[in-house]
Protein backbone atom coordinates (compact mmCIF):
# COMPACT_ATOMS: atom_id res chain seq x y z
CA UNK A 1 0.00 0.00 0.00
CA UNK A 2 1.48 3.46 -1.40
CA UNK A 3 0.06 5.41 1.97
CA UNK A 4 1.22 2.76 4.76
CA UNK A 5 4.17 5.26 5.96
CA UNK A 6 1.14 8.02 6.01
CA UNK A 7 -1.13 6.47 7.63
CA UNK A 8 1.47 5.61 10.44
CA UNK A 9 2.04 9.08 10.87
CA UNK A 10 -1.33 9.29 11.65
CA UNK A 11 -1.46 6.45 13.95
CA UNK A 12 1.23 7.99 15.68
CA UNK A 13 -0.23 11.40 16.47
CA UNK A 14 -3.43 10.11 17.49
CA UNK A 15 -1.52 7.66 19.75
CA UNK A 16 0.27 10.82 21.96
CA UNK A 17 -3.00 12.88 21.33
CA UNK A 18 -5.30 10.05 23.12
CA UNK A 19 -2.18 9.32 25.62
CA UNK A 20 -2.22 13.20 26.69
CA UNK A 21 -6.17 13.28 26.95
CA UNK A 22 -6.35 10.42 28.72
CA UNK A 23 -3.63 11.74 31.86
CA UNK A 24 -4.00 15.60 31.28
CA UNK A 25 -5.35 17.22 34.65
CA UNK A 26 -6.91 20.15 32.29
CA UNK A 27 -10.05 19.89 31.83
CA UNK A 28 -11.46 20.23 28.22
CA UNK A 29 -14.95 21.17 28.05
CA UNK A 30 -15.51 19.97 24.16
CA UNK A 31 -14.63 16.59 24.67
CA UNK A 32 -16.16 16.24 28.13
CA UNK A 33 -19.13 17.16 26.88
CA UNK A 34 -19.03 14.07 24.39
CA UNK A 35 -20.28 10.56 25.79
CA UNK A 36 -17.29 9.50 27.39
CA UNK A 37 -17.50 6.02 26.19
CA UNK A 38 -18.23 6.83 22.81
CA UNK A 39 -14.88 8.68 22.89
CA UNK A 40 -13.36 6.00 24.18
CA UNK A 41 -15.33 3.66 21.27
CA UNK A 42 -14.10 6.01 18.45
CA UNK A 43 -10.40 6.53 19.70
CA UNK A 44 -9.32 2.42 19.81
CA UNK A 45 -11.36 2.11 16.04
CA UNK A 46 -9.38 4.67 14.58
CA UNK A 47 -6.18 3.51 16.33
CA UNK A 48 -6.71 -0.38 15.06
CA UNK A 49 -7.43 0.76 11.58
CA UNK A 50 -4.34 2.80 11.60
CA UNK A 51 -1.85 0.79 13.26
CA UNK A 52 -3.54 -2.45 11.20
CA UNK A 53 -2.49 -0.88 8.06
CA UNK A 54 0.30 1.18 9.15
CA UNK A 55 3.58 -0.24 7.64
CA UNK A 56 4.26 -2.44 10.23
CA UNK A 57 3.43 -5.79 9.86
CA UNK A 58 1.58 -6.82 12.72
CA UNK A 59 -0.83 -9.69 12.78
CA UNK A 60 -4.73 -8.61 14.07
CA UNK A 61 -4.35 -10.60 16.90
CA UNK A 62 -0.98 -8.63 17.77
CA UNK A 63 -2.34 -5.05 16.85
CA UNK A 64 -5.49 -6.07 18.97
CA UNK A 65 -3.40 -7.43 21.49
CA UNK A 66 -1.08 -4.15 22.19
CA UNK A 67 -3.97 -1.33 21.78
CA UNK A 68 -5.83 -3.32 24.25
CA UNK A 69 -2.80 -3.33 26.43
CA UNK A 70 -2.81 0.44 26.32
CA UNK A 71 -6.18 0.58 27.13
CA UNK A 72 -5.48 -0.73 29.98
CA UNK A 73 -2.24 0.82 30.88
CA UNK A 74 -4.37 4.37 30.02
CA UNK A 75 -6.52 3.33 32.88
CA UNK A 76 -3.96 2.50 35.24
CA UNK A 77 -2.05 5.68 34.70
CA UNK A 78 -5.85 7.41 35.82
CA UNK A 79 -6.20 5.52 38.71
CA UNK A 80 -2.88 7.86 40.00
CA UNK A 81 -3.95 11.02 38.47
CA UNK A 82 -5.97 13.24 41.28
CA UNK A 83 -9.95 13.98 39.71
CA UNK A 84 -9.32 10.85 37.43
CA UNK A 85 -10.24 7.26 37.79
CA UNK A 86 -10.20 3.51 36.89
CA UNK A 87 -13.06 3.09 34.95
CA UNK A 88 -13.81 -0.77 33.82
CA UNK A 89 -16.27 0.23 31.34
CA UNK A 90 -13.94 2.53 29.35
CA UNK A 91 -11.78 -0.67 28.57
CA UNK A 92 -15.03 -2.32 27.54
CA UNK A 93 -15.81 0.71 25.12
CA UNK A 94 -12.16 0.51 23.80
CA UNK A 95 -12.35 -3.31 23.51
CA UNK A 96 -15.59 -2.94 21.57
CA UNK A 97 -14.03 -0.26 19.32
CA UNK A 98 -11.28 -2.42 19.22
CA UNK A 99 -13.49 -5.43 17.97
CA UNK A 100 -15.52 -2.74 15.46
CA UNK A 101 -11.77 -2.34 13.78
CA UNK A 102 -10.97 -5.93 13.48
CA UNK A 103 -14.11 -6.58 11.81
CA UNK A 104 -13.90 -3.48 9.34
CA UNK A 105 -10.26 -4.14 8.75
CA UNK A 106 -10.98 -7.86 8.07
CA UNK A 107 -13.59 -7.19 5.54
CA UNK A 108 -11.69 -4.75 3.69
CA UNK A 109 -8.02 -6.60 3.92
CA UNK A 110 -10.29 -9.90 2.59
CA UNK A 111 -11.87 -7.38 -0.64
CA UNK A 112 -8.85 -5.49 -1.70
CA UNK A 113 -6.16 -8.16 -0.71
CA UNK A 114 -3.38 -8.01 -3.42
CA UNK A 115 -4.69 -3.97 -5.02
CA UNK A 116 -1.99 -1.46 -3.67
Amino acid sequence: MKYRYLITLFFFICLITIEYLATTTVQIELIEDIWDKLNHFIAFFVLFVLLKFSHFNLGTFSVFLLLFLFAIQIEIVQYFIPNRYFSLLDILADGVGLGIGFVISSYFEKKYRGIS
